[in-house]
C-alpha cells in the first residue's frame, strides 16, 4: 500500500533550524498539505508558534490526498475548509528535534538543545549555519503511511541509517489557532530581525515581567518597547523617525538622567554614543500605524515578557520580522528565514565564502495581550495587596 505522504531532504539541518524556532512546547500539531508541512504549537491559549516547511525544502515530496474524514482539519482558518481531506495529527516535537540532531545537528555552544533562559547568539561564527562538520552529506526521509500510523523519520549519514517512529495522537477537538484579524490590522512594521532580537535582549537585562509596546505615526516615540514589572527600573528601547524618514534607535532607563544613549548598531550589536546617531540602513522597511478613533493616535499593548522571549530563537536566525497587530490586540511576529543554499551537493561552503542563497521560509508567533487587570497584578511589587 502506497503511503499517504513521503518526503526526502538532503539537509536535515534546515528542518531542525525551522522546527527549533517553535521548540518551546513539547508537542506539535502537524498538518500535511500539497504545499508542505504545517507545524503548530501553543501554550495556555496565549501563545502560538507556526512553522511551515514548504515542499521546496525537500528534494522529493509526495502527498496523496486522504479520503478519510478523520483526516479533515476542523480548524476554520486552514485550507481544508473546501472539503479536501488533509491529514493532521499530534507528535512529540521534542522527540522529533532530538531525532533530527542525532548526528550532531545542533549549535556548538548549546549541547543540551535550545536555551530557554538566555538569548541565542546572532554571530554567524558561533551558529550552526557555519559549522562545516554539521553540514556533511545527510539525508532525511519523513513518511506517514495512513491515518493513525506513526510518523517515520529515517536519517542516513556516511552509510549509517537511523530510523525513528514517533507515535501520532489525535488533535484535541477544541484546538484552534489564535485568531489574527487580517482585515483589521492596525499596525504593520517590518525591520531586520536582529534589531528586535537585540532590543528584547537589552530589556531582558532588567528582568521585566511585562513588555509594553507603543506605536504612533504622528509623534515620537514612533515605535517603542518597554520592560516593566521587574525588580529593577523600567527600561525602554525607542525606534524613532525624524522628518527626513531617517531612523534612530536608543535605549534609556527610567529614573536615570544619563547623557548617553545606547544605540543599536547596523551590525546587530549595541554601542553607546553621547548623542543619538543616524543609522544606515534605516531600521524599518515598512511602518504603518493606523489605530481606530476610539484608541486615539497611539497604539499601546502589553504582553507577558516571558512569552515574547520564547520567540528569541526565531529572532536570532531570521533575516526580517513583520510585527503586526489587530484591533483586538493580538500580536503577530512573522519571521522570514533565508536558509543557506549548500544542500544541493551536501558539501559545506569554505571559510570566507558566502553561502549561496537558499529557500526562504516563514515562522509565525501569535500572542494574546494582557488585560488591564492582569497588567496591574503583574506590576504590583511582591508583598503588596
Amino acid at each position: 500500500m502506497e503511503p499517504l505522504f513521503t518526503c526526502v531532504s538532503n539537509n536535515a539541518h534546515h528542518l531542525y533550524t525551522l522546527l527549533s524556532c517553535i521548540g518551546f512546547a513539547s508537542r506539535a500539531t502537524v498538518q500535511i498539505t500539497p504545499d508542505g508541512l504545517r507545524f503548530s504549537v501553543e501554550e495556555g491559549r496565549v501563545i502560538q508558534g507556526l512553522a511551515f516547511l514548504d515542499k521546496n525544502l525537500f528534494n522529493s515530496y509526495s502527498f496523496t490526498q486522504s479520503t478519510d474524514p478523520k483526516d479533515v482539519e476542523s480548524n476554520e482558518s486552514d485550507d481544508s475548509s473546501n472539503g479536501v481531506a488533509y491529514p493532521h495529527f499530534v507528535v512529540s516535537l521534542s522527540a522529533l528535534l532530538e531525532t533530527l540532531k542525532i548526528f550532531g545537528i545542533n549549535d556548538l555552544n548549546e549541547p543540551n538543545g535550545i536555551r530557554d533562559t538566555s538569548f541565542p547568539q546572532t554571530n554567524p561564527a558561533s551558529s550552526a549555519f557555519s559549522a562545516p562538520a554539521l553540514l556533511m552529506d545527510r539525508s532525511c526521509t519523513l513518511q506517514y503511511a495512513q491515518h493513525g500510523a506513526p510518523l517515520s523519520i529515517a536519517i542516513t549519514e556516511a552509510g549509517v541509517k537511523t530510523t525513528c517512529e514517533l507515535v501520532t495522537y489525535e488533535p484535541e477537538d477544541n484546538e484552534t489557532d489564535i485568531p489574527l484579524q487580517r482585515d483589521a490590522i492596525i499596525m504593520k512594521i517590518i525591520m531586520r530581525s536582529a534589531w528586535l532580537h537585540n532590543a528584547i535582549a537589552e530589556l531582558d537585562s532588567s528582568a521585566p515581567t511585562i513588555l509594553k509596546m507603543s506605536a504612533c505615526a504622528t509623534r515620537e516615540p514612533y515605535f517603542a518597547l518597554a520592560g516593566a514589572g521587574g525588580p529593577f527600573s523600567e527600561s525602554t528601547v525607542e525606534f524613532s523617525v525624524d522628518q527626513h524618514n531617517e531612523i534612530v534607535g536608543g535605549a534609556s532607563h527610567a529614573g536615570q538622567q544619563s547623557q548617553s544613549h545606547k544605540v543599536l548598531a547596523d551590525d546587530g550589536s549595541s554601542r553607546v554614543r553621547a548623542t543619538r546617531a543616524k543609522l544606515a540602513p534605516t531600521v524599518t522597511e515598512t511602518f504603518l500605524v493606523a489605530p481606530p478613533a476610539s484608541m486615539g493616535e497611539r497604539i499601546k499593548q502589553s504582553f507577558r515578557f516571558a512569552l515574547i522571549k520564547k520567540a528569541a530563537r526565531a529572532m536570532s536566525v531570521a533575516n526580517k520580522v513583520s510585527i503586526r497587530g489587530d484591533r483586538q490586540g493580538v500580536l503577530s511576529l512573522q519571521f522570514m528565514i533565508e536558509l543557506d543554499g549548500n544542500n544541493a551537493a551536501g558539501r559545506p561552503v569554505g571559510a570566507g565564502v558566502k553561502a549561496p542563497a537558499g529557500p526562504v521560509c516563514f515562522v509565525d508567533f501569535r500572542f494574546v495581550p494582557l488585560l488591564d487587570e492582569e497588567e496591574a497584578d503583574m506590576d504590583m511589587p511582591a508583598g503588596n495587596e
